[in-house]
């Protein structure tokens, strides 16, 4: 088995939506970092807890060169948010972090139009406070934004007008957060110019996680770093 910071460069060197690799992380913004977890679903999905379970499924790896992920099958879900949220939630297991970086590659596995998503949660408190980022395909106040649901529907914190550039292919994506500024940043492929960018400090440290709102999507490559 590769390591998984290998296998996260080589995917990067090869994904074909990108001209040249870029570094996760650039010289200017480079700080003091720690790897806190990381998942390659080789060895299964049992890092993870699923809201809804039956939505979810492992993929194990195919071949020599194939690769393990975990998916998202289903449109509907029976998980039942408390207010207006994201439907499909997959959340670490046991950790919970402020200032970090979350990195992984995400595929879409069904065009749906103009909100065609993945979803990235943070400062998660519980199911009706947190943060996440849309990356909706074409943005409008309910898509493609950051946003945050504090114990009423989401809301947008950006007013974001760039379109995410789904295709049928694998992505690249970093989510890197600050809370002593309450800076929140959001890169898609092009890891040196922020997809979108915000700042607020509402929640602090809290759990993470990956998955959509309402689309399908397949998931590898997971790493959280913790920023000192």
């Amino acid at each position: 088995m590769r390591p998984l910071f290998t296998k996260v460069l080589s995917a990067a060197l090869a994904a074909s939506t990108l001209s040249a690799y870029s570094p996760l992380v650039s010289a200017e913004n480079a700080r003091d970092t720690k790897v806190v977890f990381e998942d390659d679903f080789e060895a299964g999905d049992s890092k993870w807890e699923f809201l809804d379970p039956e939505t979810w499924k492992h993929n194990p790896a195919e071949g020599k060169s194939g690769n393990a992920s975990i998916e998202i099958t289903d449109r509907k879900s029976e998980y039942s948010p408390p207010t207006r949220s994201p439907g499909h939630v997959a959340l670490v297991k046991n950790l919970e972090v402020g200032s970090c970086e979350i990195q992984f590659r995400v595929k879409s596995t069904l065009d749906t139009g103009n909100h065609r998503d993945c979803c990235v949660f943070f400062g998660y408190q519980d199911s009706a406070h947190f943060y996440y980022v849309h990356l909706g395909a074409k943005p409008d106040p309910h898509s493609g934004q950051i946003m945050i649901v504090n114990d009423a529907p989401r809301l947008a914190l950006t007013t974001n007008e760039k379109l995410t550039p789904w295709d049928n292919d694998w992505h690249n994506v970093l989510l890197r957060r600050d809370v002593e500024s309450g800076t929140i940043e959001i890169f898609f492929d092009d890891m040196e110019t922020p997809h979108m960018s915000v700042v607020d400090k509402t929640f602090g440290k809290g759990r993470v996680g990956l998955g959509s709102f309402d689309d399908l999507n397949a998931f590898d490559d997971v790493v959280i770093r913790e920023l000192h």
